[in-house]
């Protein structure tokens, strides 16, 4: 048995045969169309095909082009030496299934032919109609009939396996018996192809076919990895990036053996006798292989047939690295995305929390979901999730400044409809920024829903606002779903519109349920059937809150979700009234010194001796300055939480501030002395005026065996 090469026989020229999108730029480029005009398909793809052209198009073609019908016409081209070359020109317009355009143009040129390959080898296929080179005007409507097909089955999604499956379909349905597209290591994950080193080059299998169910032909599965010697005949191929045609006799089997020993017996098994390698090339880079094989077809494969198959190959390869480097931009975003969303649970009392995130389908592409836990002061904890308008990179990074807004807004305590607002003030200039140097493409604004909620362990209340949100769920500790009617305003960037905040009950060991839309909708399911299987989902019985997230993405999602997915589930807790003291105050200097007694006795009672000097400093300071400035009715509240919280109100809205006193100031030195002794202070405001309250470490042991 021996093996032929494709550039050791002499065969038909190709025509010249070339795919260009509706911006003009080339997206496909045949051998023939190398020979033609000197381009290699690296050179040639991407670059815009009036680049080619040494004049503009004729009027004929205009017309046909701005119609999007059929056009033929004498065209000036230029060859890569910059020589001119008259082609005749035949354009066909194809039409995708998103309605995408595509032209495939097929020319021959104009001059008589050249008498042979090695004569000027780059002027193979110079014939002005449909007739090749050995007069076969049937090979070469079979081919432009091929060409047409696969145009329109290769590539119709974003998708690596998918694009390989495509090309496996086709060639088994119209040229092969057996069919396997295997893409070198590391493509299929969207990465760069590295230089192979030397000896066994490593392969993934990304799809096969066959004519015989099973593909029992094959030995490596879809998903394996797999090897070729450099010197077999498909590592020559990867080297040389030229196709190779091959008769599979007892010389030639000695190479597949040496590949592997079973790839040897299934090929003797099933008789294959003829097969095509054909290299995934696709603008200078090399991506794989695909080994065309017959054995239920009688006739070998021919050099038209070589001819034909490169054509297809090179069609998929563009597709193939168009959807590899779509991989890598989308792994990127969900890196992006995944960074921006909390990493752990920051530390506080007040819920359990568990939570998840899933990125939207690889054809969709990330979006700008987000859910974040934030401690607040008073034991309190704020939970929010958010949804940006949006896909990729822009929705994720706009993700990431609105969480960060968020924060800003809940570290000043904000009252729930009150960040809205300022967050819809941040959203809209955001908008203007982007605007301004032109970063918003076609949407023209920025938009997102948002759902801020205040749960406090203490009073055992949420304070709910949303901006255009879909509504939270709430499990009681009996396992009763209900959906709290809230005040639900616009969506942040609209600007000019009110929040309003809704306020009810929550026992202890309730669940709040927080997510974004692409939760409970979905392209076959509409929103109220989604809130439905929610519902029965969240009643069922008790599990863990981790279980309970796992419960809804197995009810609610399919593996391929239109959109991205944020939940985040919160148990509540509830701190015991012995966790608890307060003493209203009368506005008198007086009584300064008996809240200090006060507070230092309810410390021995919680075994927090070690932080009496500290409690009694702050309680002085605390309720001095609001008898001083605030005006009754006065309260003094200590909470033993993860920390000792202390509390003063007053009606008063002005907020204290930070200042350093003078060398003769009598006052100004107190909140100095308490901001420097406590972990965290600070105020917030109440409808009947305001609260200054400071935290501390609990300190000593007792603390700890509390």
């Amino acid at each position: 048995m021996r093996e032929d090469a494709v550039e050791d026989e002499p065969g038909p020229a190709g025509q010249a045969i070339v795919l260009v999108d509706g911006s003009g730029s080339i997206t496909a480029w045949s051998d023939g169309a190398r020979r033609l005009l000197g381009y290699s398909a690296a050179e040639a793809v991407g670059r815009m095909a009036r680049d080619l052209l040494t004049a503009g198009l004729p009027d004929a073609a205009l017309r046909g082009w701005a119609v999007r019908e059929a056009w033929a016409a004498t065209v000036q081209g230029k060859d890569r030496d910059g020589h001119r070359v008259d082609m005749t020109v035949h354009a066909q317009p194809l039409t995708r299934a998103d309605g995408e355009v595509l032209w495939m143009l097929t020319a021959g040129d104009t001059r008589p032919p050249a008498r042979s390959r090695d004569a000027e080898p780059s002027r193979l296929g110079q014939h002005s109609g449909p007739e090749t080179a050995d007069g076969t005007a049937e090979q070469y409507r079979r081919r432009l009939s091929i060409i047409s097909e696969a145009s329109l089955r290769i590539g119709t999604t974003l998708d690596l396996k998918r694009t390989a499956e495509e090309l496996a379909e086709i060639a088994t349905d119209r040229i092969a018996d057996f069919v396997v597209v295997d893409l070198l290591d590391g493509v299929l994950d969207g990465n760069d192809v590295e230089a192979a080193p030397p000896g066994r080059l490593v392969f993934c299998r990304a799809a096969q076919r066959s004519v015989l169910e099973g593909c029992p032909e094959s030995v490596v599965p879809v998903g394996h990895r797999l090897t070729h010697l450099d010197q077999s005949p498909p590592g020559r191929a990867l080297a040389t990036g030229r196709g190779s045609r091959h008769r599979i006799d007892e010389a030639a089997m000695k190479w597949w053996a040496a590949d592997s020993p079973d790839r040897q017996r299934r090929m003797e098994k099933h008789g294959i006798h003829s097969v095509l390698i054909v290299p995934l090339q696709a603008r200078g880079t090399t991506l794989g292989l695909a080994i065309f094989c017959r054995h239920q077809t009688p006739e070998p494969f021919t050099e038209e047939d070589l001819t034909l198959v490169e054509e297809l190959t090179g069609l998929a390869a563009v597709c193939v690295d168009n959807a590899r480097r779509y991989a890598r931009e989308r792994a990127t975003a969900v890196a992006l995305q995944r960074s921006l969303l909390p990493q752990h649970v920051p530390a506080q009392a007040a819920v359990d929390v568990a939570s998840r995130y899933l990125p939207a389908c690889a054809q969709v592409g990330v979006g700008g979901d987000w859910y974040d836990v934030i401690p607040l002061s008073g034991a309190r904890v704020a939970l929010v999730v958010g949804d940006v308008v949006g896909r990729g990179l822009r929705a994720s990074a706009t993700m990431g400044r609105l969480r960060t807004a968020v924060h800003t807004l809940a570290d000043v305590d904000l009252a729930p409809a009150e960040l809205l607002t300022s967050l819809d003030d941040v959203v809209l200039r955001l908008g203007r920024e982007e605007s301004a140097t032109g970063d918003l493409g076609d949407s023209g604004e920025i938009s997102a829903t948002c759902l801020y909620a205040v749960y406090d362990p203490v009073s055992r209340r949420c304070t709910v606002a949303s901006a255009g949100h879909v509504p939270l769920a709430v499990v009681s500790p009996e396992e009763k779903v209900s959906f709290p009617d809230l005040a639900v305003g616009p969506p942040l960037g609209l600007g000019g519109l009110p929040f309003e905040a809704v306020e009810f009950d929550v026992p202890e060991g309730s669940v709040l349920a927080l997510y974004t839309n692409g939760l409970v909708e979905d392209l076959e399911r509409d929103f109220d059937t989604g809130l439905a299987i929610m519902r029965h989902t969240l009643g069922m019985h008790s599990a863990s809150l981790e279980q309970t997230c796992d419960r809804l993405l197995e009810a609610l999602q399919n593996g391929r979700q239109a959109d991205d997915v944020a939940l985040l589930l919160a148990r509540t807790r509830a701190l015991d009234a012995s966790q608890v003291a307060s003493w209203s105050l009368p506005a008198d200097p007086a009584i300064v010194a008996q809240a200090r007694k006060a507070a230092s006795e309810q410390l021995v009672k919680w075994g927090l001796e070690n932080n009496t000097f500290t409690t009694e400093l702050v309680v002085s300071e605390l309720v001095t300055n609001a008898i001083r400035y605030g005006g009754g009715p006065i309260q003094l509240r200590l909470i033993r939480d993860a920390t000792l919280i202390c509390e003063v109100s007053d009606a008063s809205s002005t907020a204290p501030h930070l200042r350093r006193a003078r060398v003769f100031d009598e006052g100004g030195r107190g909140l100095l002395l308490v901001a420097q002794l406590t972990d965290r202070w600070g105020t917030r405001q109440i409808p009947s005026g305001k609260i200054i309250w400071a935290e501390q470490t609990l300190a000593g042991a007792s603390a700890q065996a509390r």
